[in-house]
């Protein structure tokens, strides 16, 4: 008997004809002698939907009650899906995240786990049933319903599969796994078989959206073998893991764009210690993402600064940084929102030279325009003009000869 956890995106429960084919899929798992422990997201668009209501009330809703509301859209779901599996004759039962041991720091909207107290769940299998819990939330020392942010299920399969010790983990979405690029932008796309977690990580990070970050991160922490795979059909998906000796013969795995991008630039500040510190302390204590980072070489005593965040932070960090100018000495911040980030991902590069030189000339041939860069061991990140993003894509693919990997 294994013991497996199972995840099912918007998309996979979008209405009440997909959840039943979901039930279906996780009977079968179960008729297959498995322990199983589902984690269910919000039916696609709930989520947008309740955001939509409570803007429409307040231009400003407090975290606390978006938690609050938010909430409700996966708690729906995995009511509607023990019904269907009580309908096949399955046992099953709902836990929110509450219910199921989640247990999370105090921020809302984008909290943290920070244990998961599994004897229920545990009870429940040992009883028999087949146990479905509510992605994307937990609740914090306070007696408080928290949420974990956009993707927050994945971080919730991946944490509860730590926490029960899971044989398996499958993330079901609407693609067959991960690709090469994106196929809907490259039609010659590739679905690769394994990545290494260090990749899954990157490429998540980069702009593709078939898992979150964070999930990455914490299935990496904590070793835990998950794959991603359709739940429209049941073709094998992408396994990631640790990384392996044969991964870094391929030299780039894939190619990312992410369009969610916003710059903001900080020019004419003082060049002096501790002025970047208090511009990024601002930003991270208001739980703003900063990604790449350009700080231009001082002369006079001036600098500027330079560094990308999601496009819906851009005017926060706006208003954020505007008293901290005082308080450096002065300066001005621009925003420019249309732009992309373009990434390169792969282990190979560890140990192989010339990826750059390869992804600056495939751009500079199709004169796309370059306008920051940032490099990891196994990444290359350029930002360049938003209307170019597809068409940049595409060629740096076919530079790698990427169509030619994969499974």
């Amino acid at each position: 008997m294994a013991r497996i956890v199972q995840k099912y995106g918007g998309t996979s429960v979008g209405d009440v004809e997909r959840i039943r084919k979901v039930a279906e899929r996780i009977k079968l798992t179960r008729d297959q002698g498995n322990e199983v422990v589902v984690v269910v997201s919000a039916r696609s668009g709930v989520t947008n939907e309740l955001l939509a209501r409570a803007k429409s009330l307040c231009d400003e809703p407090s975290d606390r009650e978006l938690d609050m509301l938010l909430s409700v859209g996966e708690q729906e779901t995995i009511a509607l899906t023990a019904m269907a599996l009580h309908g096949m004759g399955v046992d099953a039962v709902s836990r929110t995240g509450a219910q199921a041991g989640i247990f999370t720091d105090k921020v809302h909207t984008r909290a943290k786990i920070q244990a998961i107290k599994s004897e229920t769940i545990e009870k429940d299998l040992a009883e028999g049933h087949v146990v479905i819990v509510a992605g994307f939330q937990g609740i914090n020392e306070d007696g408080q319903i928290t949420t974990f942010g956009r993707g927050g299920s994945d971080l919730t399969a991946m944490a509860m599969a730590a926490a029960i010790h899971a044989d398996k983990c499958e993330i079901y979405t609407d693609v067959d796994g991960v690709y090469t690029a994106d196929p809907r932008v490259v039609t010659d796309a590739r679905k690769l078989s394994e990545l290494s977690y260090d990749e899954m990580l990157e490429l998540a990070s980069s702009g593709t959206k078939v898992m979150q970050s964070r999930s990455v991160e914490f299935a990496k922490k904590h070793n835990v073998v998950f794959e991603v795979r359709s739940s429209f059909n049941f073709n094998p998906g992408t396994i990631v893991k640790e990384e392996v000796s044969y991964m870094e013969k391929v030299v780039v795995r894939g190619v990312s764009v992410d369009k969610d991008q916003a710059k903001v630039i900080v020019s004419n500040i003082l060049d002096k210690p501790g002025t970047s510190a208090k511009v990024f302390r601002a930003l991270a204590d208001a739980n703003v993402l900063v990604d790449m980072i350009v700080q231009n070489v001082g002369r006079q005593g001036i600098a500027n600064l330079t560094f990308t965040v999601p496009q819906g932070d851009s005017q926060s960090a706006v208003k954020l940084l505007e008293p901290v100018l005082d308080e450096i000495g002065g300066g001005q911040i621009a925003i420019h929102e249309h732009v992309a980030k373009l990434s390169v991902v792969g282990v190979g590069m560890k140990t192989h030279s010339g990826v750059a030189a390869t992804v600056f000339q495939a751009l500079a041939d199709n004169e796309i325009n370059i306008d920051l860069i940032s490099t990891s061991e196994i990444k290359i990140s350029i930002v360049i003009d938003q209307d170019r993003a597809d068409e940049a894509a595409r060629v740096t693919h076919a530079a790698f000869e990427l169509d030619k990997i994969g499974d």
